[in-house]
């Protein structure tokens, strides 16, 4: 796998995360690969073959060439048809609500094609533009000229938003809502209110997923001495929550997540 990521220009750092490719060449057996939330709202395109997404047992959809996966709360896995190439844009988790009219929340747990976010006319002239530039650096001045033309320059974060998910950011996900609203608590309906439409997710599921976040780097890095130890360093009760929390996202638990071939794309993105 050839996996790389790119910097967002300085005037959309603060909602965009960052650019990232993928290729991988095709193979005479295809691996599913489980894909783990990461909290964030990607928009990709398709530049090889079509991917599958596998909703229930073994029926599977193919996934749109040029979607936005919003906020996924679950894992669920895909699986290429060949060769894969992939150009995808990483919103922070209040970047993407600044970009469309459509509530966040409508976008949760699936993939939804850009034309029905942008119109079709606009979307199909981004995704052609996509699919005929160069190279990396050619798609990423053309995905930024069009998030430039669609955001609103009187769009700002909402304050009290993004508060929050710095406050979740900074403490790997642990901080208590009530703490980061401090003795103002009767913003918490308020808060709730504006996460499900500007991220999509509750403040504390965001907060779950962040906390995973930060276990799977210490899992993957090897750093960590047991499991115990990573339960700690990610602020979790005790290893027992952590490994619940763990296998509410992955579908597996820690020791088997290590090591397993149907996780080695979400192991690559979070190392």
């Amino acid at each position: 796998m050839n996996y790389q990521t790119f910097q967002p220009h300085p005037d959309l750092a603060s909602l965009v995360s960052c650019y990232w490719t993928l290729e991988v060449p095709a193979a005479a057996e295809t691996q599913k690969q489980r894909i783990v939330p990461d909290g964030c709202i990607e928009m990709a395109f398709i530049l090889g073959d079509d991917i599958k997404r596998y909703t229930t047992g073994g029926d599977f959809i193919l996934q749109p060439r040029a979607m936005v996966l919003g906020q996924t709360l679950e894992p669920f896995y895909i699986e290429p048809t060949g060769h894969v190439d992939t150009f995808a844009v990483r919103f922070y988790p209040y970047g993407f609500s600044n970009f469309i009219s459509t509530p966040i929340k409508a976008l949760a747990n699936k993939e939804t094609p850009i034309a029905s976010l942008f119109g079709e006319r606009p979307a199909k002239e981004l995704a052609q533009k996509i699919v005929e530039a160069a190279d990396s650096t050619e798609r990423i001045a053309i995905v930024e000229s069009f998030l430039f033309d669609k955001l609103n320059s009187k769009a700002t974060i909402d304050s009290i938003v993004k508060t929050t998910i710095d406050a979740l950011l900074s403490t790997k996900g642990s901080a208590a809502i009530n703490t980061i609203l401090k003795e103002d608590l009767s913003k918490r309906r308020q808060l709730e209110r504006k996460f499900l439409k500007q991220i999509g997710i509750s403040p504390k599921q965001l907060g779950k997923v962040i906390r995973l976040q930060t276990a799977l780097k210490l899992l993957l890095s090897e750093e960590a001495e047991n499991l115990t130890s990573i339960a700690y360093e990610s602020e979790y009760y005790d290893q027992a929550h952590f490994i619940k929390d763990f296998k509410e996202f992955t579908g597996t638990n820690p020791k088997e997540f290590l090591g397993n071939e149907s996780m080695a794309l979400s192991s690559l993105f979070y190392k």
